[in-house]
Order: structure tokens, then C-alpha cells, then sequence
């Protein structure tokens, strides 16, 4: 989990923004909605067939 240190005369909200962001560049919100629930074996081979098929359509 990335953390943020309040530098000296920065808001709290500039801070979030900045924490936000390193959290969207080291994708924490896609790991924790990937481990949200259990994926079967199947399920992710057919969720990972389908993104190839969409990505070579373009």
C-alpha cells in the first residue's frame, strides 16, 4: 500500500490527491476488486480469452 507524507504547507487535500494517484499507478483498486470474491479457474481462462479476443479486434 503506497503512503503519502504531508509535506510542509500542503493541504490534506492536495496530499489525497497525490496519494490517489500513486494508488492508481500501482493498480491497488484493480487487486483488491480482483480478489474481492473467488474466480474459478475456468472463469479466468474465459475473462483472459476475451480480452485477447478484444484487444486483436482493434
Amino acid at each position: 500500500m503506497p503512503g503519502v507524507k504531508v509535506r510542509e504547507n500542503e493541504t490534506f487535500e492536495r496530499a489525497f490527491r497525490r496519494f490517489k494517484r500513486l494508488c492508481e499507478k500501482e493498480k491497488v483498486r484493480s487487486e483488491i476488486k480482483k480478489h474481492q470474491r473467488y474466480e474459478k479457474p475456468s472463469e479466468e481462462r474465459q475473462r483472459k480469452k476475451k480480452k485477447v479476443q478484444r484487444y486483436q479486434r482493434k
